[in-house]
């Protein structure tokens, strides 16, 4: 049996992680800003819920400290943690764009500080960074987030290189659009208040988006039995594409030239503007 940190479980992939974890025999400690918030993980005693804010590194170092405490080590890492901008890049506030990398890309440095010297010490472990198609390519106003996630992938591919020598797996899973609270509780740059044009240039791609899953985003318990693959399987591998989207535009992407994917991308959304 595994011990397994998990960050973000309140809700989607990381409640649903914790879940599958706690499923097939593994100690999870499901961490959120405020425990007790998935109603999912309260009616299972089983998993233990600890305060974690990846914003907050001394709230990073306490959470780690005690599973340490309490479970004598950590095995798997779960950085699930994350929120999403929306809007057009030129209408981003410093605020907001700092917002945005503060969760998403500090978060995953801060917690690798706190887990990495103990594993090094204990020998090994798995890191599993939920990074999002969107780390691949840039849709529009979705760029800070597109930031963020190609900035996952970047840190993920580095650390691969940096601790696979001490025993350490790390991998990035690359989900597409699936049907989680992350866009409800994502937030729209204050510049793309509703009415102005760019707001609703936005909605138009958004429901040109929805066509590529046919309108309705796939289960997310897919992503989080790739979460758990990506953590227990060996050797392994780096990238772990999920849905058929991200199948879709990674796949046409990397065979053809940028100008070649834009055709075909708008053509695939019927989205020409």
């Amino acid at each position: 049996m595994s011990t397994v940190l998990i960050t973000g479980c309140s809700s989607g992939f990381g409640e649903l992680a914790a879940l599958t974890f706690h499923r097939r025999g593994h100690r999870v400690f499901a961490t959120m800003r405020r425990p007790g918030s998935s109603a999912a993980l309260d009616a299972v005693p089983g998993i233990e819920q600890l305060p974690l804010d990846v914003c907050d590194d001394a709230s990073v170092k306490a959470a780690v400290a005690e599973v340490i405490e309490r479970a004598g080590g950590i095995d798997i890492v779960v950085n699930n943690a994350g929120i999403e901008v929306f809007g057009a890049v030129h209408l981003a506030s410093d605020e907001e764009v700092l917002r945005q990398f503060d969760t998403n890309v500090l978060g995953v440095v801060r917690v690798a500080r706190a887990v990495v010297p103990h594993m090094i010490e204990r020998g090994g472990g798995a890191i599993v960074n939920v990074g999002s198609v969107a780390g691949l390519v840039g849709a529009p106003y979705g760029g800070i987030y597109a930031a963020s996630k190609h900035a996952v992938e970047a840190l993920t591919e580095a650390m691969h290189f940096e601790l696979s020598q001490q025993g350490i797996r790390v991998s990035v899973v690359e989900p597409g659009q699936f049907a989680t609270q992350l866009g409800a509780k994502g937030f729209v740059a204050e510049a793309m208040a509703p009415g102005t044009p760019e707001h609703d240039r936005w909605q138009r791609f958004r429901t040109a988006q929805r066509s590529l899953v046919n309108g309705e985003p796939a289960d997310p318990q897919r992503v989080a039995d790739v979460i758990y693959a990506a953590a227990t399987e060996r050797p392994g591998k780096l990238r772990w594409p999920v849905g058929g989207d991200a199948d879709l535009i990674i796949a046409t992407k990397s065979a053809m030239s940028f100008e070649d994917f834009d055709t075909t991308m708008r053509a695939a959304l019927n989205w020409h503007e």
